[in-house]
C-alpha cells in the first residue's frame, strides 16, 4: 500500500469529508489520528476505520487552541511512533451578510479554520523538522476562498488565508523536504445539502445512487470519497515534488488553480494622478475587470427540484 508505515492526523474527521479522508488514508496503509469535538462521533470514526482493517485513535478536542495541536501531534507520536501527514480539515460555518455578522460569528470561523490550521501546521512542522521527516501538510480550502460567496465574509477570509499560508509554508519548509498544499473540494456534505441547486445530486448520494453526469462532469461536484484519493496522493512519496499548490477536486474533475497574477500592467511617467486614472482607467482596465463569485450553468429541467 502506498502509505504503509506512515502516520496521519486528520482534524475534523468524525464525519463528512474529514472521515472520508481518514478512511482513505487508512486504506492506503497509514495509521490515523482522528479528531472531533463529539466523543461518540470520534469513537464511531475510529470503529469504522478499524472495521476496514485500519489503525486509528481519537483525540476529542476543538481545533484552534495550541493545546489541541500539541495533543494531536503527541498522540500520533505516543500511539504510532511518528507523524508523516497532517490534514487540516476542521471547520464551522456562521453564514450571514456583512451588516448582520457579529464579532462572534467572525471570530468563531476564523479561530477554527484559520487559527486552527496555523496552530496544527506549526506543531506538525516543528516535529517533522526536528525529526528530519519529509512530511506532507495538506490544508483544506474552498471555492469560496478562491472566488468569494454571498454571506460568507468570515469563511471566505479564512479559506483565502489558508491558501496564502500554504504558499508561504511551501517556501519555508522546502529545505526540510516537507510539502504544503491546499485542496479545494467540491462535494456533497452537510454544508451543501441545504443548497437547492444541488438537491438532485445530494438526493442521489443519500440514496446510494450515482450522481447525474451534469453534476459530476459539468460542475465537478461529487461525493466525499471523490476527494479522498487526492488527499492520499498528496500524502504519499509520489507527490514529493508537488508543493505550494491549490488543487481542486470534485466528481470527475481535477483542477489546478492559478496563483494570482497581474492581468493588466500599464505605466505613466510621474505616476498615476486622479485625472490620469479618470481618463485612462476605463480603456486600460475596464474589459479586464475580474469576476467575483461562482457562476453555475442553468440546471437541466429534469434535475430541478
Amino acid at each position: 500500500m502506498s502509505l504503509e508505515g506512515k502516520v496521519a492526523i486528520v482534524t475534523g474527521s468524525g464525519r463528512g469529508l474529514g472521515l472520508a479522508y481518514a478512511r482513505e488514508l487508512a486504506r492506503q496503509g497509514a495509521a490515523v489520528v482522528v479528531n472531533d469535538v463529539d466523543e461518540s462521533i470520534a469513537a464511531e470514526a475510529v470503529a469504522a476505520i478499524e472495521a476496514d482493517g485500519g489503525r486509528a485513535v481519537a483525540v476529542v478536542a476543538p481545533v484552534g487552541p495550541t493545546d489541541t495541536a500539541k495533543r494531536l501531534v503527541q498522540t500520533a507520536v505516543d500511539t504510532f511512533g511518528r507523524l508523516d501527514i497532517l490534514v487540516t480539515n476542521a471547520g464551522v460555518l456562521r453564514d450571514t451578510v456583512l451588516w448582520k455578522m457579529s464579532d462572534d460569528d467572525f471570530d468563531t470561523v476564523i479561530d477554527v479554520h484559520l487559527r486552527g490550521t496555523f496552530t496544527c501546521v506549526r506543531e506538525a512542522a516543528t516535529y517533522m523538522r526536528a525529526n528530519e521527516i519529509p512530511g506532507r501538510i495538506i490544508c483544506i480550502g474552498s471555492p469560496t476562498g478562491q472566488r468569494g460567496n454571498f454571506g460568507q465574509t468570515n469563511y471566505a477570509a479564512a479559506k483565502a488565508g489558508i491558501v496564502g499560508m500554504v504558499r508561504t509554508w511551501a517556501l519555508e519548509l522546502k529545505k526540510a523536504g516537507i510539502t504544503a498544499n491546499a485542496v479545494i473540494p467540491v462535494a456533497a456534505t452537510a454544508m451543501t445539502a441545504t443548497v437547492p441547486y444541488f438537491a438532485a445530486a445530494v438526493e442521489a448520494d443519500e440514496k446510494g445512487e450515482p450522481m447525474p453526469a451534469f453534476f459530476r462532469h459539468d460542475l465537478g461536484f461529487g461525493t466525499a470519497d471523490d476527494v479522498a484519493g487526492l488527499i492520499a496522493y498528496l500524502g504519499s512519496d509520489a507527490a514529493a515534488s508537488v508543493t505550494g499548490q491549490a488543487i481542486g477536486v470534485g466528481g470527475d474533475r481535477l483542477q489546478l488553480w492559478s496563483h494570482p497574477e497581474a492581468v493588466v500592467t500599464a505605466y505613466h511617467e510621474g505616476g498615476w494622478s486622479y485625472a490620469d486614472l479618470e481618463a485612462q482607467f476605463p480603456s486600460l482596465v475596464g474589459e479586464k475587470l475580474q469576476s467575483v463569485g461562482e457562476k453555475f450553468p442553468p440546471l437541466p429541467e429534469e434535475l430541478q427540484r
